[in-house]
Formats: C-alpha cells, structure tokens, sequence
C-alpha cells in the first residue's frame, strides 16, 4: 500500500490503456498491476547509480557462465532503462570487463535514438552489438492479457488484449524497418500472433526484400492456420522451452484442449521449414539450457503429472534443441558467420557438460551439470 500511495494509485485513477489496475470489491486497488499499468509504479522508482549497474552486471554474468552461456539477447522489459544497461555494457567493455557477449536490444517505440545512436557509435564489436528494437503485441497467458482470437475457457468474455492500437505499432515497426533496424516483437495470444504477422508481411511487401530476420518472441499460442506462415514470411520463431513445462501445468484451463494442441507447437514450426531460436527468458525463467533442453524433448511439466509430454506431438529431438540454443541463436542476430558451431575461424565460445546429451535417456537431461565454460578461447567458468 505504501509503494502505491507514492505512484499515486489510488481508487480514483483511471484505469490504463492496454493494462489492469486490479482492484477490489470497494474499488480499491489490490496492488496487482498488469502490463501498461506497471508504468504507474516504475516511473517512481529511482535509477540505479553507475557502480550499482557494474555490480549488477557482475553478477549476471557470472551467473550465466555458470550456466554455460556465452552471448545473450538482453531484451528491454518494462521498468528497466535499455539506455543505461547499454551504458553500462560500454564502460564494462572499454574496461575489459566482460565475460559475455551481449546484443543489446532497445525499445521498439525508441527507434529512431536507436538509429540516431548507431550513426554515433556504429553498431559495435563482437562483444557488445545493438541493431535491434522489441515491442509488444499483448501481454501473458497466465495473467489473462495475452489477446485472444476467441475467449478464455476459465472467463467467458474476456479475450485479452493488445497493449497498444494496431496503427501505432505498424508505424513504429515501419519506421524501424525503413532504418535497417532489426525487429524482434513479443506475441503469446493467436490474435497477437496473426495481428504481428499481418502487419510484418505488409512492412516487408511495402519495403522490399531483404534479409531482415523478423523475430517473434515467445509465439506460444499459434492458430492452426499461421504456423506455415511463419517459413513462408521467413519470421524467425524465437521460443522458449522451459515455459512449455512450466505453462503446461496449467495452460489448459485458460484456453482448453484444443487450443492447446498448438501451443509451443516446435514440431510443427520446424517441420514447417521455420527457423527455431530457442532462449531462457530469464529472469522470468532460468537461464540454463539444459533445462530449456529437457522441456523441448520431453515437455514434462514442473509438477510431474504429463510423464510422456504435455502435448507430446510437439516434442523434438535432443540434436535439434542443441541447434535451436546454438546455430539458431547465432542466426537469429545475423551472426551464424562466427558463432553457433565448432568450427574452424568461429569464436572460441564454449562449454563443457559432463555427459553426452544425445546419449542419455531424455528425463535425464535437468541432471547434466556444466564443468566449463568458455568465452573467446579464456575459461570465465570451471566447476
């Protein structure tokens, strides 16, 4: 109650355009804030300093090398300033300070002093590279904001929403696009995910063909019809494994069986011819590969009760995953050229596990642990 008596959130307030004050029966707000609404809160709070941003950043990264990753996506999330965390990527690389490879994405409705930054600082090195906007189509599953083609089987009537008006997120992809920006746009509900589609194929008809690698981040729940639409748009489907598990406990009761044949569909997506990146989505997920590795196989939900998958037509093999966390990632920011496989003249990034993955049985992959992990040809983890 304190943290909204200083964002001013009271019964009064209004409520928020492609958001939700939650609030009770008097009225009142609970303190549950979804989507747009969170900006009534995050813009109170203070920024961190410099020597906080370097610590933060210490940690994350030793965290990561535990986790045997060597080049992350760092996308802008609300509340956080993309602005600051690229400054602070830039001070760590001026001091020789970082241990990760970094893709430093920024908001999609600040393009164009993304563009602008670019022309004043190029588009970076091996270590610290920008280039890329994301945006948002809707919200999530779980809190009912992800938009819907059709109502959610637990609340008839409601079928979500989009956090922003259709016109202005063309323009500001348009705008992106035209600047030779790369676009990586989040969308979970089928509606997001055809709306999203939609509006990058007339982007791509209105400005020509060019490699642009569109990205669509999480495009967990696809309608039957879009999946094929995906390799022939050439949209990069960029997912992440561990929500299926997570998700799955749950996920049927929100939108029913039959939406749920085509939820994190990997299978039909690859069959499809279309590029799969996977990810972590941490901190909403961990960061460890090998348990977005066992999701993707085995699709085995947190709680235990889908032994053999949940939606076991999904699953895919072990060496595909492995693509999808290596090659794929590297395609999916322009850079499968130097990373993404062991081969001669790529960068020395890699990692050690203490078993081979393709020759275990699959329910045991979550028990692999990390023995090494290098970055640029140096150690940066040993367990």
């Amino acid at each position: 109650s304190r943290a909204l008596e200083i964002a001013g959130v009271d019964a009064d307030t209004p409520d928020v355009a492609g958001g939700e004050i939650v609030r009770d029966a008097d009225g009142r707000p609970t303190g549950v804030l979804k989507d747009n609404a969170l900006r009534l809160v995050f813009s109170k709070m203070p920024s961190p300093t410099d020597a906080q941003m370097g610590r933060y950043l210490h940690a994350a990264m030793q965290y990561l090398a535990s986790n045997g990753v060597t080049t992350v996506h760092d996308m802008f999330e609300e509340g956080m300033d993309s602005w600051q965390s690229l400054a602070a990527y830039r001070r760590a690389e001026a001091n020789d300070a970082l241990i990760t490879r970094i893709y430093s994405v920024t908001p999609l409705v600040e393009w164009q002093r993304l563009r602008d930054d670019i022309a004043e600082h190029s588009r970076g090195s091996e270590w610290l590279r920008t280039g890329a906007v994301k945006g948002y189509m809707d919200g999530s599953l779980g809190s009912h904001t992800a938009a819907m083609l059709e109502p959610f089987s637990d609340t008839p009537g409601d079928s979500g929403f989009l956090l922003d008006p259709l016109e202005d997120l063309r323009a500001w992809i348009a705008g992106a696009d035209a600047a030779g920006l790369q676009l990586m746009v989040h969308a979970i509900g089928d509606k997001a995910i055809r709306d999203l589609l939609d509006i990058y194929y007339e982007v791509a008809e209105e400005h020509g063909d060019r490699d642009r690698r569109f990205r669509m981040e999480h495009a967990q729940h696809i309608h039957p019809d879009d999946i094929r639409r995906f390799a022939i748009q050439k949209v990069i489907a960029s997912m992440q494994p561990y929500h299926a598990i997570d998700d799955g406990r749950w996920a049927e009761s929100v939108i029913g069986a039959e939406r749920s044949k085509t939820t994190y569909a990997f299978r039909s997506l690859l069959e499809s011819g279309t590029h799969l990146a996977l990810g972590s989505d941490w901190f909403v997920a961990p960061a460890s590969r090998l348990e977005g590795i066992f999701g993707a196989v085995t699709r085995r939900t947190l709680d235990g009760n889908n032994p053999d998958g949940w939606v076991p037509e999904h699953k895919i093999t072990v060496e595909e995953a492995l693509r999808g966390y290596t090659y794929e990632g590297a395609y999916a920011s322009f850079e499968e050229y130097r990373k993404g496989t062991l081969t001669v003249g790529m960068l020395a990034d890699m990692l050690r596990i203490d078993r081979d993955l393709t020759a275990i049985a699959p329910e045991t992959i979550r028990e692999a642990q990390v023995l090494m992990t290098i970055v640029d040809g140096r150690v940066v983890f040993s367990r």
